[in-house]
């Protein structure tokens, strides 16, 4: 019986070592929140996962892309990117991973970042034929301008945006003044959104730039156009996306690759079980937009939607985490 139960505390003893050295392990952990609704919910989702399941010490950071893959690319700060857009920066990404300061895991949004001209899914149950963009243009009368209800409008976003000037070259690119349409400036995100609510509301037609994963599209389903031919990078760079080149030929809007970027130091501490999470851990923009849209109208922070997300979707985060970690997850919620 003394046996047994020296045996045991030795057992007890080496497991408790065990788990305190994994705590230890992954010690503290800053993560970078970026300025947008879904990067918001995600770090937040981590910050839970981590500390409630890994027993991290996880911090939330607040930032913007630019600075923040600039300073774990040159300083290995902050220790997690969750939702990086890293083709808005490939030379600063590339450098930090060649001198091994970062490394990418995972897809968070394995859907990509989306960009484009979409319709109302409404529109496009009713005319199945309507997949390209040359398809649409076809039928302006769908698709018909406030003012000018003889014309077709395409809905452009406002100054400034990368995809306000992508819009208007496609316009010119796509001949779709000849096809009897004009170019509408909505003026602000306010006025784009708007004017795709008011559209839904009335069932109307509507065409026009927007992107997802979107608290928008969440509440208003929306069918991304094909451009109807494939992406040429080197076209897309040379002039879709300039302002002023006069000769832009049609081109498929390019998928926005999202990793999870890591610091070097932190994914050599943080244990397989933590870097095994982030690797699994994504979720579709369909998923992306109905929890924005509930934290949209319910007025909720990240904090709040990641909770939210957790208590409602246990089917999809429970593949990400380990069964230990499950288990505290629940306990914590």
């Amino acid at each position: 019986m003394k046996k047994l139960l020296a045996s045991s505390c030795l057992a007890f003893g080496l497991l408790t070592v065990t788990s305190s050295a994994n705590a230890a392990g992954c010690g503290s952990v800053t993560i970078a929140s970026m300025n947008w609704q879904s990067a918001e919910v995600l770090s937040n989702l981590d910050k839970f996962i981590l500390s409630k399941g890994y027993g991290c010490q996880a911090d939330i950071t607040v930032g913007d892309t630019v600075p923040t893959i600039t300073s774990m690319a040159e300083k290995g700060q902050p220790d997690i990117a969750p939702e990086a857009w890293i083709d808005l920066l490939p030379e600063v990404v590339k450098k930090g991973t060649e001198e091994g300061r970062i490394v990418k895991v995972g897809a968070p949004l394995p859907d990509g970042g989306v960009q484009g001209w979409w319709i109302p899914k409404y529109i496009a149950d009713a005319h199945p034929d309507i997949k390209t963009i040359p398809d649409m243009l076809k039928h302006p009368e769908l698709f018909p301008d406030p003012e000018d209800p003889k014309k077709g409008a395409i809905y452009n976003g406002p100054q400034g945006w990368g995809g306000t000037v992508v819009t208007a070259q496609y316009y010119k690119a796509f001949n779709a003044e000849k096809a009897g349409f004009t170019l509408v400036d909505t003026g602000s995100a306010a006025g784009l959104d708007g004017s795709i609510a008011k559209a839904y509301e009335r069932k109307q037609g509507w065409v026009g730039y927007y992107w997802a994963p979107t608290a928008l599209l969440g509440k208003y389903p929306m069918v991304k156009l094909d451009a109807g031919v494939p992406n040429d990078p080197n076209e897309w760079k040379r002039c879709n996306t300039v302002a002023d080149c006069p000769d832009p030929k049609p081109n498929a809007w390019p998928t926005d690759t999202v990793v999870t970027l890591v610091a070097k130091s932190f994914s050599d501490k943080a244990g397989p079980d933590v870097m095994d999470y982030l690797q699994k851990r994504s979720w579709s923009n369909a998923t992306v937009n109905q929890l924005m849209s509930w934290m949209t109208d319910n007025q909720a922070t990240g904090e709040d939607g990641a909770k939210h997300f957790l208590k409602e979707n246990k089917d999809v985060w429970i593949k990400w985490v380990s069964p230990d970690a499950a288990k505290k997850i629940e306990g914590a919620l």
